[in-house]
């Protein structure tokens, strides 16, 4: 977050980036603190990156779907524009969940009319090195890229 920060100074000073994120937490627990989050922070623009946790624990595809549906909700109703950001299983979750899941951000983003980043890793996903031993996590070397993937799609947003 610190990097995209940074880059909102240098292109679009008018806006600052606030982190409301808890390590490890799924799509229930951000559905349930959305509406607090929304009242304090008042976002112009919402990026909604959860689903990961939802997925390594094997949860409902379901689930993750409605959560994600009511976070996008919530912030459309403050006036917000949402960015989801979408991820993808490893491959030992098979075809179908891993179709399902990567679907569910699909269709919460085009039922609330929400941008859409399908796939946040996209570029360097199958480099380890840029990765932490669990093969998951992005290292601090990888961020950088995640704020080039994500920027084009912030970007037309930030009016």
């Amino acid at each position: 977050m610190a990097l995209l920060g940074e880059k909102l100074k240098r292109e679009r000073p008018d806006y600052s980036v606030v982190n409301a994120s808890i390590s490890g937490e799924t799509s229930s627990g951000g559905a349930s603190r959305i509406g607090a989050a929304l009242q304090k922070h008042r976002p112009a623009v919402l990026v909604l990156e959860l689903g990961a946790n939802d997925g390594l624990r094997g949860l409902p595809v379901a689930q993750l779907e409605k959560n994600l549906d009511a976070m996008a909700k919530a912030a459309g109703k403050t006036g917000a524009k949402v960015l989801i950001l979408g991820m993808k299983m490893p491959p030992n979750y098979g075809p179908d969940y891993s179709r399902q899941f990567e679907q569910a951000f699909a269709r919460a983003a085009k039922a609330n009319r929400a941008a859409l980043l399908p796939f946040f890793l996209q570029d360097f996903a199958d480099r380890p090195e840029y990765f932490q031993a669990d093969r998951i996590h992005p290292t601090e070397a990888a961020q950088p890229m995640i704020v080039d993937r994500v920027w084009p799609a912030l970007r037309p947003l930030l009016r």
